[in-house]
């Protein structure tokens, strides 16, 4: 079982900011930005690229998570959103997460 379904579990510690019926957000353990908030859906998928038509709406509610975890932090004013895809693009983790990086001047 992958890190991330294990924290969706909580069978292993992270620093929780949100958590919805199908996303859970918790702080990166090596942040980016001064916040840097990773949002999980608690359905298990690899990447972007396994996903199937019924997963379309998930990454909609990751997105409309992500905003409202930004409006929670004060980082509404401006932030990044990113997917990384594949070892290729820079995933390390083998379950699709969504970045949220604000806070930088």
């Amino acid at each position: 079982m992958c890190i991330f379904c294990q924290i969706v579990k909580k069978e292993k510690g992270a620093d929780i900011v949100f958590e919805s019926e199908r996303v859970v957000a918790f702080r990166d353990i090596n942040p980016k930005a001064p916040t840097h908030i990773l949002v999980v859906p608690k359905k298990h998928i690899g990447t972007i690229n396994d996903m199937t038509e019924d997963d379309r709406e998930l990454v909609g509610d990751m997105v409309f998570s992500a905003k409202i975890i930004a409006k929670e932090h004060k980082i509404d004013d401006g932030y990044k959103l990113a997917f990384n895809v594949g070892s290729k693009g820079g995933q390390i983790i083998d379950h699709i997460h969504l970045h949220l990086l604000g806070g930088k001047n």
